[in-house]
């Protein structure tokens, strides 16, 4: 019996001691695993942290990287641009100069033309009637080629023959050298249209303004037409619309005889129209002999073009790779955010069930 009792005893102290045992370890493995819950959430956290400083860090040397880029290529493209603006707008406004001096001269023409019938208290006499010429084909010709333009023409140029002609145009072949010789015959012209006076007066000034008109065209022919030296024909230049206008409207005689004499009539206008041929045609010998030079820049600026192009590809293409990198990253960003949600989601509303789960499991153990 008393053994009983002392088994007994013992099986008794080795409960409590089992009990006191459960209720140490019990405590031990909880603050254990409440140590290692916080030490996890910690870890996870500086590596949420980390993770988000490294991915900016990238983000934005990618950015700047791409931005970088962009404004390098918007600078090249700015830059061709401006010079290609630049060139245009130098080319229009020559143009537009041009354009003005002529309008200017044509307006002074016009003007000078309007008053050439009532200029008889001007031009009283030869000598001021011939300035007057003089000065038109200096304008004319100053506005067509410009000023101090000794190669195209020359202002009272001497010949060979002793002569002095009013101007000399160094035309290209097959024109050739030309002398323009200012002629203004305007009192027979004056009396022929006054219509105040009787019909057998301005016949008879009619007949004296043709001869005047035939000897100017002899003294052209003969003294501005030389073998050798010039072409074998020369212009006679009248300062005036209307004596131009009565001579080719009713006084086609004087026409033909200019033609057989070599000799071509002409008024502010029409000349300006001829010049201007003459011009256009020394600007395009002058481009002909440049254009071998031009082809060959063109050739040069081809090649630098295809370049250009292959350039422009490849970076082109790394645009789009890198704007492929930079989406796939923005993808893989929002997948690692919502991992990091869903974390934090089951540490604050799971917690207390995690512990109530322990307890039941080392119960059942």
């Amino acid at each position: 019996m008393e053994y009983v009792i002392i088994i007994l005893l013992i099986i008794v102290v080795i409960l409590q001691i089992l009990c006191l045992l459960k209720n140490i370890n019990e405590a031990n493995i909880t603050e254990r695993l409440s140590k290692l819950e916080i030490n996890m959430i910690k870890e996870l956290d500086d590596f949420k942290d980390g993770l988000n400083d490294s991915m900016s860090i990238k983000f934005d040397k990618l950015n700047d990287t791409t931005e970088k880029r962009l404004i390098m290529i918007n600078e090249k493209v700015n830059e061709r641009l401006d010079q290609n603006f630049e060139k245009t707008n130098k080319t229009f406004t020559s143009v537009l100069e041009r354009l003005s001096k002529i309008d200017e001269a044509q307006k002074k023409i016009e003007l000078l033309s309007n008053d050439i019938v009532s200029l008889q208290s001007i031009l009283t006499d030869k000598k001021t009637r011939g300035i007057f010429g003089e000065i038109n084909l200096k304008q004319i010709l100053v506005s067509v080629f410009g000023e101090n333009t000794t190669s195209i023409y020359k202002l009272q140029a001497p010949m060979s023959n002793g002569t002095i002609a009013d101007c000399i145009l160094y035309a290209p072949k097959p024109l050739g050298t030309i002398a323009i010789d200012s002629k203004f015959p305007l009192e027979h012209y004056q009396i022929m249209m006054d219509k105040k006076i009787s019909n057998i007066e301005r016949e008879n000034a009619a007949k004296l303004f043709k001869l005047d008109m035939k000897k100017h065209i002899d003294a052209i022919s003969s003294k501005y037409i030389i073998q050798g030296e010039t072409t074998d024909s020369a212009i006679l230049f009248l300062p005036a619309e209307a004596i131009f206008a009565e001579v080719n409207a009713y006084h086609q005689d004087i026409i033909n005889y200019a033609y057989k004499k070599h000799v071509w009539i002409t008024s502010p206008t029409t000349l300006i129209s001829t010049l201007t041929v003459v011009q256009m045609i020394l600007k395009n010998i002058e481009r002909d002999k440049y254009s071998s030079i031009i082809h060959e820049e063109l050739n040069k600026l081809g090649v630098e073009f295809s370049r250009y192009r292959e350039r422009w590809d490849k970076l082109s293409k790394s645009i789009y790779a890198t704007q492929k990198d930079a989406e796939a990253l923005s993808i893989t960003t929002d997948k690692i955010t919502k991992k990091f949600e869903n974390i934090s989601q089951v540490k604050l509303g799971n917690n207390s069930n995690n512990k109530e789960n322990k307890e039941i499991e080392y119960n059942n153990i």
